[in-house]
């Protein structure tokens, strides 16, 4: 299959799965604990059935890596599944969440969607075919210095060591930045970095599933998205800066100082 029609099929899993989540955010919530702050919803696990359904029709033999049910099939062409990216802030109510789906071949990742069901936006994008959010082409931002840009972050479940150090790049950002944020899923944060809405994310302990799609479409709206220190991308280890080009050394400065710190 080619990286365009990797993405349509991105896209119908994203939005079936996106689907389930609106129609399933003001019904009662079966709320469980995968760990001490880490939950999952009734609803992550029918929209990832869904999402499973519609890839082993439209990519029979594929093999999927989904947050819910793990790893399943081998071969060149995996699809990466994550049915509610931003699930605390679905079990609480909150509308920022999201529904994302990435496709790679041989380990390269060429296609992704991430679907935000309460403002029924599909950011969309392929390798060679930029980005877009519906009909609109994506670039990101064109700030040149931290104190035009808004900032982002998360604070995964685990990796709690990192505390320290992600709490002091937070507060050196909210110095030097117009504005901090912390919005609860990773997925949308990446999306809007590709949108130009933020201009700078950065986040440690991510899993595959809540980058794969994101970093596509940011490299495809001319961002850059590597690791604290610009070196390649490797998403099982969960580290990542996406941003616009130009705040690239400002944004690795931080997070040197507050690593070296820490």
């Amino acid at each position: 299959m080619t990286p365009a029609e990797l993405e349509r099929i991105c896209v119908a899993a994203a939005q079936a799965g996106a689907r389930v989540l609106r129609e399933l955010f003001d019904k009662p919530r079966e709320i469980a604990l995968k760990g001490r702050i880490d939950l999952v919803t009734d609803a992550d696990r029918a929209a990832e059935e869904r999402i499973l359904g519609l890839l082993r029709e439209r990519a029979p033999g594929a093999a999927v890596l989904a947050e819910e049910s793990g790893e399943s099939g081998r071969g060149e062409l995996r699809f990466i599944v994550d049915p509610l990216d931003g699930t605390t802030n679905y079990a609480h109510g909150l509308p920022l969440f999201a529904c994302t789906v990435a496709a790679e071949v041989a380990g390269e990742l060429v296609a992704g969607c991430t679907v935000d069901p309460m403002r029924a936006e599909t950011f969309r994008g392929h390798r060679g075919g930029g980005a877009f959010v519906g009909a609109r082409r994506l670039s990101v931002s064109n700030a040149t210095s931290l104190d035009e840009a808004v900032v982002c972050t998360g604070f995964p479940y685990g990796h709690r060591n990192h505390l320290p150090e992600m709490v002091a790049a937070f507060g050196r950002f909210t110095e030097l930045a117009r504005g901090t944020r912390r919005l609860g899923s990773a997925a949308l944060d990446l999306a809007y970095v590709a949108a130009g809405r933020l201009d700078v994310f950065w986040e440690q302990g991510l899993k595959p599933w809540d980058i794969a799609a994101g970093i596509v479409m940011v490299r495809e709206a001319g961002g850059l998205a590597t690791r604290f220190d610009g070196s390649p991308l490797a998403i099982p280890d969960g580290e990542i800066l996406a941003c616009t080009p130009s705040l690239r050394d400002a944004a690795r400065e931080v997070l040197r100082e507050a690593r070296s710190r820490h």
